[in-house]
């Protein structure tokens, strides 16, 4: 490396006297690296040291080595209180071993891996008191070693010195950290003042950028954790990171990159997930996480130049003030990392380049916050006197608008008069089609119905029509019998031979057979009577003519009228299954259920007859069950069915799947409504050529207003009905 090898040289030797101030020991230096890390001090005096070539600060770039620096102090002055100080607050542990004449060796030890409080001087930098005779001489010895960029600013002179100069770096801090305070509060103002997200982004990226200077000064580690070794160790680390995110969280919304070029935030996000990357690497290797971190910083604020310029390309005029802050930082920042690799020298100006660049672009930043609100009140004064300019004209065009908009308003109600008085006589129109509807879907019903019971009761007079005649021949016969047998009984001749006569005219009479014959005639004619009975009762029952009024009726009682009446629709070719529970009264309206029954059957009837034309095969359950205060009753048939599509179509007024002519699609519809009136429902179940079950509940009891309610009389009525 162009280093001099010496064991003793007189350079080395640095002549300390009252005359000078702090001496800056570079040219006294001469160094050691142990790339073992691990030699005792007795090792290391034994080895060949080197000469540090330059001049000014020595700046070794980033190394993993321990660096041992070696020099002879002799003191001249009249203060024997000497200090050592490296103003490096970086440097993870710097070692001292001072050797006196007498080869006594005294070891001060400081650094980030020990609490703060064992300092001997309370001060950011390290101090290494050395207490030195007039006219004696001490060989130091130094070793640091360090995860981060190693310069060795390395000065000694008296406590007055070094505080001077202590102060002097506290001073310059402290004004830092008064503009960044500042610039924090004002911008915690202008934010409040504003409402605006950005400032609070900005107020957060400030803090970090200054937390990052104060830990790089030492400060962070003397204020804030100074008895946590670890977080000292690793603020390098952690704190850059999160200067890094508070950045890129505040270009994201203050440049709204998002937005303005989506595909380029992108790679923004990119950034972030190194800085992630590198954050993980650091907390295992503080020293390569360094290199990664400022790496990643490096190549971060390019690829943010290049992406602040595309924006200003837009005519953004906030990136304008962004883009020149940011270059001046960057500037800075390649400074700093160019002093950190010794590419350019370390020196006074260059210690403080972060510090300098962060404050220029803080304060440039502000100004481009500062500049977009006034941005925003000149965009929004243009705004209001175009909003001002736009609602005078229309106004002026409502105005003319509105003399046109009464003509026609006046022009339109005529028309609209006109056109009610057609709605109004066409919904009179439709509303008597409607009521014709309805009246020819009850006067079929009447019509089918009327033409069931007559072929029902047709039936038994017809029987009893034809025995009327056998039956008065068969009584002219018996009482011609009397008139023979009275004759008989008055001739004068013997009992036996009466007897006699008797038998051979019974024998020719055949009055056995008269007598069975005119018994059959007899129950026949019987059972014809009982059998109109039985259908006029279950007309009776059918027919019920209480329409306005609730009553208790038996619903089992009501299915079974229906079918008397539809006998002749089913009889001898479809099987009628009945499954009726025993469940209690249903307070309704009679008529109007079994007016639902008669249509559900008939439809059942047609889907029947539809399948098996007439033939063998029909089957029709009905099934009526109490469940949870409701009545339910199923109609299921094993018809036609009907089409998935049209399921939900049958309850439609005038929807109808017969022929034309063979219904007028109201039936359905009218069990509808009149199941809701029950309020109760209908469903249904059907699959194509398998068949349908209608499925009705309704509450045993309406839960209405009063008018409706069931009165103690005509409970008792309908009872007395119902045991008829």
């Amino acid at each position: 490396m162009g280093y001099t090898n010496v064991r003793d040289n007189h350079d080395n030797i640095v002549y300390f006297d009252n005359t000078e101030h702090n001496i800056l020991l570079n040219r006294h230096i001469s160094l050691y690296k142990d790339p073992s890390r691990s030699l005792p001090i007795q090792a290391v005096q034994k080895q060949v040291f080197t000469v540090y070539p330059k001049d000014g600060i020595i700046n070794l770039g980033a190394t993993k080595d321990n660096v041992w620096l070696k020099f002879t102090l002799q003191n001249n002055s009249n203060d024997e209180n000497l200090y050592l100080l490296l103003q490096q607050a970086t440097i993870d542990e710097a070692v001292i071993f001072v050797e006196d004449a007498k080869g006594e060796i005294l070891i001060d030890t400081l650094g980030k891996y020990k609490p703060f409080e064992q300092r001997k001087v309370y001060a950011p930098d390290y101090i290494f008191p050395i207490d030195l005779k007039k006219d004696s001489i001490a060989h130091i010895y130094l070793c640091v070693s360090s995860n981060d960029q190693m310069q060795l600013p390395l000065y000694v002179g008296s406590e007055k010195q070094i505080l001077a100069k202590m102060s002097t770096k506290n001073l310059l801090f402290g004004l830092y950290a008064g503009a960044v305070l500042i610039m924090m509060l004002y911008n915690l103002f202008i934010g409040l003042s504003t409402r605006n997200g950005s400032y609070i982004y900005y107020i957060v990226y400030i803090f970090t950028v200054g937390l990052t200077q104060a830990m790089f000064q030492g400060y962070a580690y003397m204020y804030l954790w100074p008895n946590s070794p670890w977080m000292a160790s690793r603020s390098s680390i952690i704190i850059p990171f999160f200067s890094g995110l508070a950045t890129i969280a505040f270009i994201k919304t203050f440049l709204h990159t998002k937005t303005n070029t989506p595909k380029l935030d992108k790679g923004i996000n990119v950034i972030i997930l190194c800085y992630f990357v590198g954050l993980l690497v650091g907390l295992v290797d503080v020293f390569l996480g360094t290199i990664v971190l400022q790496t990643m910083a490096s190549l971060g604020i390019i690829y943010v130049l290049y992406v602040v310029n595309q924006i200003r390309k837009k005519g953004y005029r906030p990136a304008v003030f962004f883009l020149i802050a940011f270059t001046l930082f960057f500037t800075c920042v390649i400074a700093f990392v160019l002093r950190n690799f010794n590419i350019i020298p370390y020196n006074a100006f260059t210690a403080y380049i972060l510090e300098i660049g962060s404050i220029v672009e803080i304060s440039l930043l502000s100004f481009a916050l500062a500049d977009r609100i006034n941005f925003y009140r000149k965009e929004k004064e243009a705004s209001q006197a175009q909003a001002l300019r736009i609602s005078q004209e229309n106004a002026r065009i409502i105005r003319e608008q509105n003399v046109l908009l009464e003509t026609e308003v006046d022009k339109r109600t005529k028309d609209l008069k006109k056109t009610n008085e057609s709605l109004n006589e066409a919904m009179y129109n439709l509303k008597q089609a409607q009521a014709h509807l309805v009246e020819s879907e009850k006067l079929a019903s009447l019509g089918m119905l009327t033409a069931g019971i007559a072929h029902e009761i047709n039936n038994p007079i017809n029987f009893v029509t034809a025995s009327i005649k056998p039956l008065s021949r068969d009584v002219d016969q018996l009482i011609e019998t009397l008139l023979v047998i009275e004759k008989i009984a008055l001739k004068d001749i013997s009992i036996e031979e009466k007897i006699a006569e008797l038998e051979h005219y019974k024998e020719d009479i055949d009055l056995s057979f008269l007598k069975e014959e005119i018994k059959s005639l007899l129950k026949g004619i019987q059972e014809g009577a009982f059998r109109t009975a039985e259908i006029v009762k279950s007309l009776r029952v059918f027919s019920r003519v209480d329409e306005d009024d609730l009553k208790l009726a038996d619903v089992n009682l009501g299915l079974e009228s229906t079918l008397v009446i539809l006998n002749s629709m089913f009889k001898d070719r479809i099987q009628i299954k009945r499954h009726y529970d025993e469940i209690p009264y249903v307070e309704c309206f009679p008529g109007k259920l079994n007016q639902v029954f008669l249509n559900l059957l008939t439809n059942a009837f047609y889907a029947i007859d539809e399948k098996f034309k007439g033939k063998q095969g029909g089957k029709i359950t009905i099934r009526t069950y109490y469940k949870e205060d409701l009545v339910y009753i199923s109609i299921k048939d094993n018809g036609i069915g009907i089409k998935e599509e049209l399921k939900n179509k049958v309850f439609d007024p005038f929807f109808t799947t017969k022929d034309v002519g063979e219904g007028t699609g109201l039936g359905l519809a009218i069990v509808s409504q009149t199941v809701a009136k029950h309020n109760g429902t209908i469903s249904l179940l059907t699959e194509e050529d398998k068949g349908c079950e209608f499925i009705i509940k309704i509450p045993a009891v309406q839960s209405q207003s009063s008018d409706n309610s069931v009165k103690g009389e005509d409970i008792q009525s309908g009872e007395q009905f119902l045991s008829k």
